[in-house]
């Protein structure tokens, strides 16, 4: 409740919700990714993705492009007003877990991201630590 609660009541300002955050954090962490792509990462389907999707981009927060060889691949980007709100939403969660983090000795900091890797979906963990190589912890 208290991680989530400053990211939905920003969210909230927007009339947007947590499936508008989950689309906007993804898109900014893999700019130019594909619908499919998104739909795959969210494991949702497509009619539940159209209506987020065509809010964020109605509103500004995401532009669609048709990909360079394949015309029919609609590529996602964060707009310099996607890229702001993913800051803020993020920022206090950030400060949350870097807080807890900082808060334990340096030797169980690697042991807890582990963890949270751990929990995912087996298939899901080689994209989790690619974003951490990428300086995305």
């Amino acid at each position: 409740r208290d991680f989530v609660r400053d990211a939905d009541a920003f969210l909230d300002t927007q009339g947007f919700g947590r499936a508008h955050h989950r689309v906007i954090y993804f898109v900014n962490l893999r700019p130019g990714m594909t619908v499919a792509d998104l739909l795959d990462i969210l494991r949702i389907t497509k009619q539940s993705l159209a209506r987020v999707l065509r809010q964020l981009i109605d509103s500004g927060y995401i532009a669609q492009r048709h990909g360079e060889t394949d015309r029919r691949q609609r590529l996602l980007y964060p707009t310099e007003k996607g890229r702001g709100f993913f800051e803020v939403l993020s920022a206090s969660q950030a400060r949350r877990i870097e807080s807890a983090l900082a808060a334990l000795p340096e030797e169980s900091r690697e042991c807890v991201k582990h963890f949270f890797i751990e929990m995912t979906e087996p298939e899901d963990r080689s994209l989790l630590k690619q974003l951490r190589l990428n300086g995305r912890d």
